[in-house]
């Protein structure tokens, strides 16, 4: 059986800032082989009844947020700058990701349009962003940003995000090792356990 673990993110998520910048490098520690599934988290808090994030919703969890963010990235020695605006509108990179979520490419894009948002405080949107940091690694960016922007991928980020729901995930970053699901950054470890040896942390 692969030893695989699933990471369910969204762009404009703070946590998942931390589990998409640490966990392809963790994974590999643990022979175990990472599946990206970038979904829209605030279609999720829709149906769920939110009309923003909880975190916009409830002024205290928001402060303390910050705050934590702050910490945690001291903790794992990641770089960190409040962004501006929260959340960030990311459609089109979330398509680019979903379209290369099997591309040996796919983690490396993810963490430079994360460090966009949360180190750069830099839109994210957009075409011409995605091809930047595409361009960047060498691949071709008019094609993939084609491609991930056809009708057919539209259709497969809706379908990807209506499985999240279905799944029971309500919150980023979620991960899946087979049946059993795992929600938030500081579940990672327990995740990848399981995914190695079959047993939590």
């Amino acid at each position: 059986m692969e030893r695989a673990i699933e990471i369910w993110f969204d762009f404009g998520s703070p946590y998942s800032y931390l589990s998409v910048m640490r966990i392809e490098a963790a994974a590999a520690r643990h022979g175990v082989t990472v599946h990206w599934r970038p979904f829209l988290l605030g279609v999720v808090f829709r149906a769920l009844g939110w009309e923003r994030s909880p975190l916009l919703l409830d002024r205290e969890r928001g402060a303390y947020m910050w705050i934590d963010m702050a910490r945690q990235c001291r903790k794992y020695q990641l770089p960190w700058h409040c962004p501006s605006e929260f959340p960030r509108r990311a459609v089109v990179p979330t398509r680019v990701a979903l379209w290369g979520a099997q591309m040996p490419w796919v983690g490396e894009f993810c963490r430079r349009l994360m460090q966009l948002n949360f180190v750069a405080d830099c839109p994210i949107e957009g075409e011409a962003v995605s091809g930047e940091v595409l361009t960047a690694l060498g691949l071709p960016a008019g094609e993939i940003v084609a491609a991930a922007q056809a009708e057919g991928q539209k259709l497969r980020l809706r379908e990807q995000t209506e499985s999240a729901r279905q799944r029971g995930v309500f919150g980023a970053p979620t991960f899946f090792v087979g049946a059993e699901m795992f929600w938030g950054n500081d579940r990672l470890d327990d995740a990848l356990a399981l995914a190695a040896w079959g047993v939590e942390a």
